[in-house]
């Protein structure tokens, strides 16, 4: 089973620690994000990781190899003469997430969670979606419009009132508003996709792909049964939340 991890982002909103590493080496409960991440995926049976870098990516490569790479196959895809994106650097790792018909997870390096990975990734398959997101019914200023179906179509910023995808209808109280959660399951099916949305750019997030085809392919909202913890930790108060929560349970 593959995998990716981003991990190329620029950490700009837990400076000064990103001043000299990158976000997914910041330490949680004495770990990095990054071995928290790598650790779980493993658990959960996937095998094949690729991982992003960009920003103080040579860190990441040496730590790997401290690591004896965690005893998986793990591919590093270069990005530091380009910070490509979530959407560009998925383009960028192509050659390692192709080569069968499964579905590939796609998992944000400073998301730490308990969620069962294979529960979602079973859902993915079985339901042959282009692409499964995680989402929560969390405040925020933008959401995902979702059907009864899970069928992802449109989105919004409550903020703005600006809506997507191009000729979209919004009425309040006809879709359920989830925010994103920083992990999906991918069909490999995607990439002649996003070569196409592309249009020649490097550059570009896979949001807006999303958003714009989700009225022609199945993209489905994935809310998990079972009650489990979950922590954006590119922020400095979800860091210092976090380090609570894993200094409780090594305490506990």
């Amino acid at each position: 089973m593959k995998a990716m991890i981003f991990a190329a982002g620029l950490g700009t909103r837990l400076r000064p620690l990103t001043n000299d590493r990158p976000k997914a080496l910041v330490t949680v409960g004495g770990k990095t994000m990054l071995e928290r991440v790598i650790t779980h995926i493993a658990e959960s049976g996937f095998d094949d990781i690729t991982i992003n870098i960009h920003h103080f990516g040579d860190k990441i490569v040496k730590f790997l190899e401290e690591k004896s790479n965690f005893g998986l196959n793990i591919h590093i895809s270069d990005e530091r003469d380009l910070l490509l994106d979530t959407g560009g650097g998925l383009l960028k790792a192509r050659k390692f997430l192709e080569g069968d018909d499964e579905p590939f997870l796609v998992h944000n390096a400073d998301i730490l969670t308990d969620i069962d990975l294979k529960a979602m990734y079973d859902y993915a398959k079985q339901s042959d979606t282009l692409s499964t997101i995680l989402v929560k019914p969390r405040v925020t200023q933008r959401y995902l419009l979702f059907d009864n179906t899970n069928q992802l179509r449109g989105w919004i910023n409550k903020k703005t009132g600006e809506t997507k995808p191009k000729g979209f209808n919004y009425k309040p109280g006809e879709y359920n508003e989830l925010a994103f959660g920083g992990i999906h399951m991918i069909s490999p099916k995607i990439f002649p996709l996003l070569e196409d949305y592309a249009r020649g750019e490097r550059v570009f997030s896979i949001t807006p792909f999303y958003v714009d085809e989700c009225g022609k392919h199945a993209i489905h909202g994935y809310q998990p049964r079972e009650d489990y913890t979950w922590l954006d930790v590119g922020k400095p108060d979800t860091l210092a939340q976090a380090e609570s929560l894993f200094n409780l349970h090594c305490s506990g």
